[in-house]
């Protein structure tokens, strides 16, 4: 799920971006990336980051050894389905996670209901040999595990850049005029695409300098009504008083009043997963 965490380095030993490490955190030894020095500023950037410590930095060995993990997590998946079938769990396997020092293993899946996994889990322990954790996901956490390409052509932000899924909502789509169709606004995950939300405040910060949809204002072309916004743009449709339209940026707006009509507000939001 690539956690992002604060580790004490090595005494003495400068740690460079991108160098291979061995790390000691909460799940065991893991083997991990360093991205930067952890300052003030990066912790702003971090909600309840993972704490630990540098062991030592990655050998030749150690990094040998990590493809090997993927044999072991092949056959604890494969082991997992069968235990799931022979008990007929209502739940859908998705990954294995096998941590680097063998402490344990991580099992993510996929119910709507609550399941008792307890007997699946003695299951597990005595064909593998190791701790079990069975780990519940949303299907957002399925795609950051599973999914390759979105629509756009590029690998699919869960999956590359994003270490926190933000929430989307119906709004964010309206006020940006994007299409309403959900076969074209839904990502590998099913749900809005994350990057609805990646221009929504600065449309928000513009839509907010502009008057509201259905509001009366004076122009020099005379009074009329709002039909749209061009947000970006920062410009209104108006329609006057003798039925004509006409595009006008909002500097050339000399008056406002009030509106009566219901702007977007959180109401608007359609439920998602994160």
């Amino acid at each position: 799920m690539r956690y992002l965490g604060e580790y004490v380095g090595l005494a003495g030993q400068e740690h460079p971006r991108g160098q291979r490490v061995i790390v000691r955190s909460d799940r065991g030894t893991e083997l991990g990336e360093v991205l930067c020095p952890a300052t003030d500023r990066t912790a702003q950037f971090l909600e309840n980051p993972v704490q630990g410590e540098i062991l030592r930095t990655a050998t030749t060995e150690d990094l040998a050894a990590e493809p090997r993990l993927g044999e072991l997590q092949k056959d604890g998946f494969a082991a997992c389905r069968e235990f799931i079938a022979r008990r007929r769990l209502q739940m859908d396997l998705v990954d294995v996670e096998a941590i680097f020092g063998r402490e344990r293993m991580v099992f993510y899946y996929l119910a709507e209901k609550r399941v008792d996994f307890r007997e699946l889990v003695k299951d597990l322990a005595r064909a593998l040999q190791t701790r079990i954790e069975m780990r519940q996901i949303g299907v957002r956490d399925e795609a950051k595990l599973l999914a390759d390409y979105g629509d756009c052509g590029k690998p699919v932000c869960c999956n590359t850049h994003l270490s926190k899924m933000p929430p989307v909502s119906m709004r964010m789509a309206k006020i940006q005029k994007t299409t309403l169709d959900p076969s074209k606004i839904s990502g590998r995950c099913g749900r809005l695409k994350c990057c609805l939300r990646y221009e929504f405040d600065t449309y928000q910060a513009l839509e907010r300098e502009l008057p509201a949809v259905g509001s009366r204002v004076v122009t020099h072309h005379g009074q009329g009504r709002v039909l749209a916004l061009e947000v970006l743009a920062r410009k209104v449709v108006i329609e006057f008083e003798d039925r004509r339209r006409i595009v006008v940026p909002h500097d050339e707006i000399l008056g406002v009043e009030k509106s009566k009509a219901r702007t977007l507000t959180d109401e608007d939001d359609e439920p998602t997963e994160h």
